[in-house]
């Protein structure tokens, strides 16, 4: 049967199949996007969702890491151009912490409008406990005064403001798109598990029962390197979150605008009445992989976390890991995690994370919530293929770390790629 009864068994199923995997399957951590996901924000890139991410502060486990990205595939000689926020967006962070689908606190960040690309945006940040401040984004930059560069120009410093009264710091800038994975490779595996020629690694009679049409994955390219992203990270105290005894938090985005917007004359564009949801993501790819067909992809990111718990869309997931040839079992964990408590990205603050990069321990990554250096793809992936390996090594795309490192204090993403200096002819940065 797909999708138990009862979400205690779909969730016990979900902790003892997680805790097996991680235990017996030699798998990377994880990472998954939603860049570009549906029609409507692939036209509107300042609200387009990239990525979300939410882990434990490795320097201090006492702070909550809350981080997304917006308006990705910048490249660098745009930084000065693209590399700014809307101001008629709000980023509408909800955490969970009871258990359901429904948020029970709110973070809302908004961007005054740019007024010149040498001068910072100011932030607002204002938590439901009705407390704001405001803050400075990091000015984004380019070589764009160099008339012979003979190399990368160095890169802002990024602006980090810690409010006193609250004990957030906050960071909103360019930053180097911290999403890595081969997307062609990615889409060959899913097309070829919807033909049908793809049966999964051991089936009986299968021609090779060691791998799995390794061809997809010959190619090893990170679609994303060289590119850069707007990322928006607070590092929030977790007492202000009100954690249950559990641990347990639940993270997800709403990208939103005021409806209906006015155009005038000179240029200037004003929202007006309520917020819109245009945009939101929990749960990595849930939205770029599973929803179809393609006019329901707008209709999920209007929708919301407690439509999700009511199976709003839970046939489309359901049916698309069928198409994907999927065991029940892996089918019911996906699922539950999407469905039955909505798709909100779960994070156990009793779990320690420790290590280099925003942390690197394997008891702390993904599904655990989301850190920088996770590569959630590979675990997607080896779930969709009924939980076996995809290629004898446990890896899918060859792609197992971002191009660039990670910092190891907040906000932990690496600064954004500035353009390449003279050309050698042996550049080779978006290897695509």
């Amino acid at each position: 049967m797909i999708l138990g009864n009862s979400k205690s068994i779909a969730l016990t199923a979900l902790v003892v199949t997680m805790a097996l995997a991680l235990l017996l399957t030699p798998m990377p951590p994880l990472n998954a996007a939603d860049h570009g996901d549906s029609p409507t924000p692939n036209h509107d890139q300042g609200l387009d969702i990239g990525d979300v991410y939410f882990f434990l502060d490795p320097t201090n486990n006492n702070n909550v890491i809350i981080a997304s990205d917006t308006h990705g595939f910048i490249v660098p000689s745009e930084n000065a151009n693209l590399g700014f926020f809307d101001n008629n967006v709000r980023f509408h962070y909800q955490i969970e912490n009871t258990g359901d689908a429904r948020g029970d606190l709110f973070i809302d960040v908004t961007f005054s409008k740019q007024t010149s690309r040498a001068v910072p945006q100011t932030a607002t940040i204002a938590l439901s406990s009705g407390q704001t401040f405001t803050a400075p984004t990091t000015i984004s930059t380019a070589a764009t005064t160099q008339t012979d560069p003979t190399g990368p120009v160095p890169p802002v410093p990024q602006t980090v403001t810690t409010n006193a009264a609250t004990g957030i710091s906050f960071f909103a800038g360019l930053v180097d798109d911290p999403f890595f994975f081969d997307i062609p490779s990615e889409i060959c595996y899913r097309n070829s598990r919807i033909a049908g020629t793809t049966p999964p690694r051991g089936t009986p009679g299968s021609p090779d029962p060691t791998s799995i049409n390794p061809n997809c994955f010959n190619r090893k390219r990170d679609s994303f390197a060289g590119y850069n992203i707007l990322m928006v990270a607070l590092s929030v105290p977790k007492a202000l979150l009100n954690p249950p005894p559990s641990g347990i938090l639940g993270l997800n985005i709403y990208m939103q605008r005021r409806l209906p917007t006015a155009f005038a004359k000179d240029g200037t564009i004003t929202g007006f009445g309520r917020f819109v949801t245009i945009d939101r993501m929990g749960i990595p790819a849930v939205n770029t992989v599973f929803i179809r067909p393609l006019m329901l992809k707008d209709a999920y990111n209007r929708a919301n976390t407690v439509d999700d718990a009511n199976g709003k869309f839970a046939g489309e997931i359901v049916a698309a890991l069928q198409g994907l040839q999927t065991a029940t079992a892996q089918i019911n964990i996906l699922a539950s995690v999407a469905v039955l408590n909505g798709d909100i990205l779960r994070l156990n603050l009793n779990t320690a994370n420790t290590g280099n990069g925003g942390g690197d321990n394997p008891a702390a990554a993904f599904p655990n919530g989301r850190r920088p250096a996770d590569d959630v793809i590979d675990t997607i992936v080896t779930l969709v293929n009924s939980g076996q390996p995809v290629t004898p090594s446990g890896k899918v795309d060859g792609v197992d770390a971002n191009d660039v490192p990670f910092q190891n204090t907040f906000p932990f993403f690496a600064p954004a790629t500035q353009p390449f200096g003279v050309s050698t002819g042996a550049d080779d940065r978006t290897r695509n």
